[in-house]
This record gives structure tokens, C-alpha cells and sequence, in this order.
């Protein structure tokens, strides 16, 4: 896309596919770029909004009025525990370079 406020092209949407590695139809195409192009609109209009006067947060929670959870009371503790050890399952893996699991190449390119 050359600039930000061209639209989508076909020709862009063909990079992205395959920078993806999608293979898009020549009638999915142009159903792409629509929705690609609607998206970036509703961007274009969330960009226009004034948000100086609103705080930043982390959590939504907080917005609504929802008292944010106490310490444990939602999520399990964060204990250290010993982990597996890397020779014995590298002893079990197909293939190893002793450090690290080796795969196949998935993706061709």
C-alpha cells in the first residue's frame, strides 16, 4: 500500500496473500480487498476519536466498574517446580542436536 489513505488494492492484496502463504482465488480476491478496505475505514474512524481526556489502563475492569481480582483469587499461584530433564527427553526425541528438538521444514519457500 503505498500511502495510508489509498485503498487496497488487488495487486496488495496478492503480496499479503503470499507473503502469507495463502492461496486466494481470483474470486476471493476482490471479496478480500472489500473487507480489508472496510477494516481499515473503521480504523480510520476509530483514529478520528478525541482520547485525550481518557486514562490509560490495563485492564478492562476497570472501566466497568468491576473490582479487579485480589492475589489468587482467579488464577493459580506461580510456584517454581523442577522441570524435565533436557537429556532424558532429548534421549527420547526422533531427532536432536542434544540441545534442541529437530524437525522437518514445513514450509516451503
Amino acid at each position: 500500500m503505498s500511502n495510508q489513505n489509498s485503498a487496497v488494492s488487488l495487486e496488495d492484496v496478492r503480496h499479503v496473500a503470499d507473503l502469507a502463504n495463502l492461496e486466494l482465488t481470483a474470486e476471493e480476491l476482490p471479496r478480500m480487498a472489500h473487507d480489508l478496505n472496510a477494516i481499515l475505514g473503521h480504523i480510520a474512524q476509530l483514529s478520528e476519536l478525541d482520547t485525550s481526556q481518557v486514562e490509560p489502563m490495563a485492564q478492562v475492569a476497570e472501566a466497568l466498574g468491576i473490582a479487579p481480582a485480589t492475589a489468587g483469587e482467579t488464577l493459580r499461584p506461580d510456584v517454581v517446580k523442577p522441570s524435565v530433564d533436557r537429556a532424558a527427553v532429548m534421549s527420547q526425541a526422533p531427532e536432536s542436536d542434544g540441545r534442541f528438538f529437530k524437525v522437518p521444514k514445513v514450509i516451503e519457500r
